[in-house]
Parts: C-alpha cells; structure tokens; sequence
C-alpha cells in the first residue's frame, strides 16, 4: 500500500529489484537456509554497515581536519620565508653601508683618518649592533621554519595515512553492503514464500537492543523517510492511503511505536506479513508488508521492543513500512499517525 518513495535512498533496493529481474530474478535462499537464520544475519549486517559507516566518516573526518592543517602550515612556512627574505635582504644593506662608509680600510686606519673617531666607534657599534640582531633574527626564523616545515611534513604524512585507512574502510563498508544486499533477498525469498503458501512462520526471535527512553510514543522506525502519506490517492491502492509510509530497506528493525499487547500475526491478503498492536486509551497500530515478524499474538510489548524487520511483501512496490493508527483492530478505522503522533510529542 505505497506510492514510489520520493528520496533517492529509498530507491536503491527497488532499482536493484529491476535489476535482478533483468537478470532472471533476485537470488534465492541457499539449500537448508532458515528464516531465522536470513533474520539474525541481516540484523548483524546491519550493525556491522552501521559501525564501518559510523568509522568511515570518522575517518574522513579526521582526515578533512588533518589535511586542513597541513595546508595552513603551508602557509605560514611561505610568510616565514617571505620575512626571511626581508631579513636577507635588511642585511645586504647595512654590509653595503658598512662598505661604502670604510670599504676594507682597516678600523685604525679609518680612526686616524677620521675627522671624529669617538663619532666613527659610535657608528660601528651601531652597525655590529645592527649586524648582531639581524643575524639572531635570521637564525631565529630559519629554526622556526624547519620547525614549521618538519610539522607540515608530518601533518601531510598523517593525512595520507588517514586517506589509506580511509581507502580500506571504504571497500570493507562496500564489502558489508554487498554481504548486507544478498542476506536481505535471502530473508524477503523466505517471506514471499511464508506469504505465498499463506503459512505463517513462528516468531523471529532477534536480540533486542539496549533501548533505555522515558518517551512513551516514538516513530516505528529509527531513521527513515516518508512517502506515501494518510489519505492520499494512487493507483496501488483501492481507494486512499489509509496509513503513513516510512521508505526503508528489507530488514530494517521495526519497533513497537509505543507500549501494548499484540493482536495478531498474520501474513496473508495485500498487507502481507503484519503485526497490530494494542495500546492503553484504545488505540491500535498495524505494522505491515513486513520480511519477518518477532512476536507472537498475545505477547506484551514495550516501546521501543522490535516487532520484526521491514520488507516488501504483499501488495507492495518496494521496499518500506506501512504504518496505521486505528480505532479498532481492523482496516477501514484509521486515523492520521502524522497528526495522532504529534499530539503525543512525536514529530515524523
């Protein structure tokens, strides 16, 4: 029950469904391969895509900032060797001074020679005065650009080994993706087959997160995108939408949008595998076209607990989550859950 996802990210799955159709059809599950077995995997290539993304950007970040500081100790080695070219060149006048005013005329002689000797010493201790400071200085400048060269040495041989590492984390992110891509289809196979011959499998069992929040509601899924909306019109459905889109990827956790007792399992009929729920105040909430369910009818659930993964099965066009609200257990009571979630201080 879903028009096509507007963001790009949410259509990478379904342009690889084209794809693989192209090519004879997605891959199917292994001999002896187990939907629990397809569920536990995606959720682990999930984790492991999470934490090589997480460490990629890291990486790139630090390799932003580093290359960064390369480029500003550039820049201050090109001021330190501009101002000891000014310095050169301050000391090039004073020696041509110094030789102009006695050449290679011995001092005794220029003091014989001079009209005011104590005038001449005093003009000569201020040259060798001069001469003295101008040299400290170069010294001076030529210490602190080897010391600015050797840090811009380092700091650019630190960028390119983080540009490296950088490197291979990229083709281990790819190699998880690719890991992550074929355990998905592997899980929605064993799903279309479960909806196909109208038999339902048990529960999945997943090891559930840590999830500590003191929020009573929160979106049925962590980090998504919304398509089709409440009410909208399209040709995939009879009449209107009658819940909230969230365009995911197969195997995506989906979580229990607030506390409650589920209803009922079932995965047959246009919503293929799905999931509704019971909350306090009355309030019902349906979780469909789901690859895998982890509950059973009649377990108590908390916020947060997941239910089971995203797919596409059923009157689906890719990949994603239906969500309702309802009044009652059954189709056709829905209400807005944009709307229903914001008056509980959840923003979608």
């Amino acid at each position: 029950m879903r028009q096509r996802p507007r963001s790009r990210s949410s259509l990478v799955v379904p342009a690889l469904l084209c794809a693989l159709v192209a090519l004879g059809g997605p891959p199917t599950l292994s001999e002896g391969a187990e939907g629990p077995q397809a569920s536990a995997e995606v959720a682990r290539l999930f984790e492991e895509a999470s934490a090589a993304t997480q460490r990629y950007e890291g990486g790139r970040r630090a390799a932003a900032a580093q290359k960064a500081k390369a480029r500003r100790m550039e820049k201050l080695l090109v001021r330190e060797r501009r101002e000891i070219a000014v310095l050169h060149n301050d000391l090039g006048r004073i020696a041509r001074a110094q030789y102009r005013s006695g050449g290679d005329v011995p001092l005794t002689a220029q003091m014989l020679l001079a009209e005011d000797p104590e005038e001449l010493m005093h003009g000569q201790r201020a040259v060798w005065q001069a001469d003295l400071a101008l040299n400290n200085a170069v010294d001076k400048s030529r210490r602190a650009e080897r010391k600015l060269a050797e840090g811009q040495r380092k700091a650019a041989a630190e960028w390119r080994s983080l540009q490296e590492r950088n490197v291979r984390l990229a083709k281990l992110k790819q190699d998880i993706q690719s890991k992550l891509e074929a355990a998905q289809w592997e899980l929605q196979g064993e799903a279309d087959r479960s909806v196909a011959a109208g038999q339902c499998r048990g529960a999945v069992r997943l090891d559930q997160p840590e999830f500590r929040s003191t929020r009573a509601w929160l979106p049925p899924v962590e980090t998504y995108e919304l398509s089709a909306g409440f009410d909208s019109a399209g040709a995939h459905w009879a009449h209107r939408h009658t819940g909230q889109d969230f365009a995911v990827g197969i195997g995506t956790p989906v979580r229990a949008a607030g506390a409650g007792r589920v209803v009922s399992v079932s995965c047959g009929g246009g919503f293929g595998i799905e999931v509704v729920v019971r909350h306090p105040g009355g309030y019902y909430t349906q979780y469909a076209h789901l690859a895998a369910a982890a509950v059973d009818q009649g377990e108590k659930v908390r916020a947060g607990q997941w239910l089971g993964q995203a797919g596409t099965t059923g009157n689906s066009t890719g990949p994603h989550l239906h969500f309702e609200v309802r009044l009652t257990p059954y189709l056709g009571s829905g209400v807005d859950p944009v709307k229903w979630f914001a008056e509980r201080g959840v923003r979608l």
